[in-house]
């Protein structure tokens, strides 16, 4: 029987010096005070007992499976407890809920929910605001959302500021830089029609741009398809400053990925959604070209939150997120087994890649190559697989792999990115070190260690070697960019923590926000694009 409705008092726990039972009896003893938090300032109906310890909350970030760097930066351990929470108490979570369910209150995707959108998302991702909380960290750090980026595309670039101000410079013949205008500028350019408007998220395609509000909407400028249209075969309508796309207003977008002949969007709630490139049902749906419907990705992942998607040569990678833990699906054209299934036949729909889970490896950021594929793990290994030409994934050879394989040359490497492009791959550590590998085509790798206009700036790399020309800038490389499209000449960007931005490679059409003089058409060693991303 319960001791309160049996009648017998409550029993009083106090400190007990180490002393004789006569003094104990003797002196007097001061009640232990228990300390309570208020929910709601001082307005709230309710309270509930606050942790002796507030590293309580390291829970919440240990079942979210962040790791303690990632922990420091969000000062979570402390923060629960500093200030109200601005919600309702819940007595029915612990408080590791409630510390996730704040945390996630602070994200910008999560603000505009209902509580019946809150509680459904909640389900999808496994029934715990923990589980939410390490879909919406995932996510971010996927693709930097929210975060300063830079977008090297076919051709043209795009640079967000942390604020969400947009730059654009380079190719500009079907308007993708947003201006108004079809003339090319190698001088990056605000977007000044987007003012008042914060850019989370960015995508680049040849001729075509997409960006992503903080409120979910998507702008798209350049051409009027959401395929790339490098055979003159898709749009014939130019659009040169951003327009939103009204098929998408009711679909709150949190990334967007160009492929080739197609393009794809994700949902907050991690629903992807596929544009175009019907032909044949390879993604799942049968479309005309110039189709501007989203199309929802149907089997396997219908039910499953996806966290990141990545495009590439009419193939898509999806991220997604369970709570038994990190996976990787692809769907589309398998040619050179770039789908990771162990052959090279095509997918109508989603496949698991079941290699990860030999490799016991968790994925924790998937980039896709024009013919080729990569993959980060938790633990910092790196995998990739898919057409080996020139040396893209890193084996020390130019042999395709139709599963993921580790990259041993960078068994002693914990990376934390990954960036691919055409024939081309590049890897960043956790200490901000840059390793590339594959094509040197436009001294895209950055491997510049002859003078100016000699040739072997351009030889081909077959195992990742160090980008010593990055080391000099002197600062901690946070995410590489690169050109993604077998049509144009590539280029690369680095961003730093202070948010410099560095450029290399081609620079013919202005895209690397550089003037270049006297004929020169690339850049072989990093060089500061007039842009502070912070």
């Amino acid at each position: 029987m319960d001791a309160t409705t049996s009648g017998t008092p409550t029993i009083q726990y106090h400190n007990i010096p180490d002393q004789p039972i006569t003094a104990i009896v003797a002196a007097p003893v001061p009640t232990f005070q228990r300390q309570v938090r208020h929910c709601f300032g001082d307005s709230t109906p309710g309270e509930f007992p606050l942790a002796a310890n507030p590293s309580i909350v390291l829970h919440v970030l240990t079942a979210c499976n962040l790791d303690p760097q990632d922990l420091a930066k969000l000062e979570a351990t402390c923060s629960f407890f500093r200030q109200p929470a601005n919600f309702a108490p819940d007595y029915k979570l612990s408080i590791s809920e409630l510390a996730a369910l704040d945390m996630c209150q602070k994200r910008a995707i999560f603000k505009p929910m209902t509580d019946e959108e809150r509680q459904s998302f909640k389900q999808k991702c496994g029934g715990s605001w923990k589980l939410v909380l390490r879909f919406l960290l995932s996510g971010e750090a996927c693709c930097r959302r929210e975060k300063s980026q830079a977008i090297a595309g076919p051709g043209h670039s795009i640079a967000v500021t942390s604020k969400g101000v947009v730059y654009s410079f380079g190719s500009n013949s079907s308007g993708q830089l947003g201006h108004g205008t079809t003339e090319d500028d190698w001088r990056p350019q605000q977007i000044r029609s987007l003012q008042g408007i914060r850019i989370i998220q960015a995508a680049a395609g040849a001729g075509r741009t997409m960006l992503i509000s903080d409120a979910g909407r998507v702008y798209a400028f350049g051409k009027d398809s959401f395929g790339e249209a490098e055979y003159g075969v898709q749009g014939t309508k130019l659009v040169s400053t951003p327009q939103p796309i009204e098929s998408l207003k009711d679909i709150f977008v949190v990334q967007a990925a160009i492929g080739n002949f197609f393009s794809a969007v994700l949902s907050r709630e991690g629903r992807v959604y596929t544009f175009s490139w019907g032909k044949d049902s390879k993604l799942g749906h049968q479309t005309e070209p110039n189709d501007v419907e989203p199309r929802p990705l149907l089997g396997a992942l219908e039910n499953i939150p996806v966290v990141q998607i990545a495009a590439g040569y009419c193939y898509l990678l999806c991220l997604a997120c369970q709570p038994s833990g990190m996976s990787v699906y692809s769907v589309g054209c398998g040619l050179g087994g770039k789908l990771g299934h162990g052959s090279r036949t095509d997918e109508k729909y989603p496949r698991l890649i079941e290699q990860f889970q030999l490799l016991n490896l968790q994925p924790m950021v998937v980039a896709s190559g024009a013919w080729h594929a990569a993959v980060v793990g938790r633990d910092g290994r790196v995998c990739t697989w898919g057409w080996g030409r020139y040396g893209c994934l890193g084996h020390g050879n130019e042999e395709c792999e139709s599963v993921p394989k580790v990259v041993e040359a960078l068994s002693k490497v914990k990376a934390v990115h990954v960036a691919t492009g055409d024939y081309t791959t590049f890897v960043v550590s956790d200490d901000g070190a840059v390793y590339s590998f594959g094509c040197g085509e436009s001294a895209s790798l950055g491997h510049n260690t002859a003078a100016e206009g000699q040739e072997n700036r351009h030889a081909n790399v077959l195992s990742p070697e160090l980008v010593t020309s990055l080391k000099q800038v002197n600062e901690r490389v946070l995410q590489i960019s690169l050109t993604n499209s077998i049509y144009w000449n590539a280029h690369t960007f680095a961003l730093t923590e202070s948010g410099k931005l560095y450029a290399f490679g081609a620079g013919d059409k202005g895209q690397l926000g550089i003037e270049l003089v006297n004929n020169q058409t690339e850049r072989g060693n990093p060089e500061r694009v007039d842009i502070d991303l912070n």
